[in-house]
């Protein structure tokens, strides 16, 4: 038996910012070693689709949909069972299993070895559901799946599962609920002991669930004196300590979304615990004086929002010299409440814009309050453009405590925002993938 594991692309063009899929890895550690696995990553490279297998499994998010359903004709028209799983699959069941034979509902480490028992014994069901109610989780990601191919050159590892937050445009908590899982802290470190790798990305949504178990992560990093990086919450700052424990272990970078300067918008979006503790000023300050490097994350769109916050904004994250920003259209996710309010309020401009043959990348999908549809998706591309100007860039490299405070920062530095710049205009308007070269088996990439 054979299974051919799928991560599909945005667009046709390689990909010069992928990572590790870590989901594949899971699945692959699941597989009885007597099956035989291949893995076609597209951001990477083409698929073999004429290359003989018994079942495809498609890993799917909201922006590959599209393609996702597209590789999934290709196989069924050749009498292949595919099943899809993510979050795609999670939040919109039946839409995807008008595409293949199976789903997997939630995150698939329950599920797997069923579904997999199930094929070999040609019995497939249309459902599977992800059965774990614990607090706890074990993981052993195999990734000799990934032999050969070109990512970055950093390791993704996962302790936690869910966030504590309820953030109305986002999709975590719609995958999860209020459910949250965390691995053993011994297990995590003997994974990332065995990597040997020289950067550790920690992917999880929110690495700070509370206090005691960040400092229990923290302090079991510190021996390994390895660089690593993390999505976290900027309410850690309440805690100057942890703070410096994340420093001392080793902690380089950081993505926290700030998501907007206006406060009204923050209280529309269920996320004005943002500033309830502190200010942004003072948060940034504390985080950047313990070395932390700062990749911010924004949205614009929300109903107090005007074509003014997007120069404010980048003038902020400017002053600030962050590592990184984005700077995003709101863009609902189907079963979030955001997407939910706007239907009921009749302001989408596509019925579903993942699959909308129309939509475009970084297009508005709904009519903002503050300004047209237009005004917002050209703001947020000129706000990238103009973070990521070759000026801005060389002006934000210059803060020494973070950006170039050694010679391993500074590179790391310079090459993230070089591919964040290449990558903003390769993607920046267009059409989400299609059927029309479904079989571009011998094509390359450019």
């Amino acid at each position: 038996m054979k299974i051919t594991f799928i991560r599909p692309n945005l667009y046709r063009r390689r990909s010069s910012d992928a990572m590790e899929p870590l989901a594949i890895a899971i699945l692959k550690s699941l597989t009885p070693a007597d099956i035989e696995t291949i893995f076609y990553d597209e951001r990477l490279e083409p698929i073999a689709f004429d290359e003989p297998t018994d079942l495809v499994a498609i890993t799917v998010e909201t922006f590959t949909a599209r393609r996702a359903y597209a590789i999934a004709a290709a196989y069924r028209r050749r009498r292949v069972p595919v099943v899809m799983g993510g979050y795609h699959p999670t939040l919109l069941p039946e839409e995807c299993l008008r595409h293949c034979d199976a789903i997997v509902q939630g995150d698939a480490d329950t599920a797997w070895p069923q579904l997999v028992e199930d094929v070999a014994a040609n019995r497939l069901q249309r459902v599977y559901t992800h059965t774990s109610t614990g607090k706890t989780y074990s993981l052993s990601p195999d990734r000799s799946i990934f032999q050969g191919k070109r990512y970055a050159p950093v390791a993704l590892v996962q302790y936690s599962r869910g966030c504590k937050f309820n953030c109305d445009f986002c999709s975590i908590r719609a995958f999860y609920g209020s459910h949250l899982m965390q691995r053993p802290v011994g297990e995590v470190v003997d994974e990332i002991r065995r990597l040997r790798r020289r950067h550790v990305f920690i992917v999880d949504d929110n690495i700070f669930v509370n206090p005691g178990k960040a400092a229990e992560l923290f302090e079991a990093l510190i021996p390994l004196k390895i660089r690593w990086s993390c999505q976290i919450s900027i309410d850690i700052t309440r805690y100057p300590e942890l703070v410096g424990l994340m420093k001392r272990s080793g902690c380089l970078t950081a993505v926290l979304g700030f998501e907007s300067l206006e406060h009204q918008n923050l209280k529309q979006m269920n996320k004005h615990w943002n500033v309830r503790w502190s200010d942004y000023e003072t948060s940034i300050d504390l985080l950047q004086k313990a070395g932390i490097m700062i990749y911010g994350t924004f949205v614009f769109g929300y109903d107090h929002d005007t074509p003014a916050v997007f120069h404010r904004t980048v003038a902020f994250a400017r002053r600030h010299k962050f590592y990184l920003a984005n700077f995003n259209p709101l863009t609902p996710t189907p079963a979030t409440p955001l997407y939910d309010r706007l239907q009921s309020e009749g302001r989408l401009l596509y019925d579903h814009w993942w699959i909308d043959p129309a939509f475009r990348y970084g297009q508005a999908v709904f009519r903002p309050h503050g300004m047209t549809p237009a005004e917002l998706t050209d703001g947020c591309f000129s706000a990238r453009r103009t973070f990521n100007s070759y000026g801005s860039i060389w002006n934000r490299l210059f803060r020494f405590k973070t950006n170039c405070g050694s010679p391993y920062r500074a590179g790391l530095y310079v090459a993230s925002n070089l591919i964040s710049r290449l990558e903003i205009h390769r993607k920046q308007g267009r059409e989400l993938d299609t059927a029309s070269r479904e079989l571009q088996t011998a094509q390359g990439y450019g």
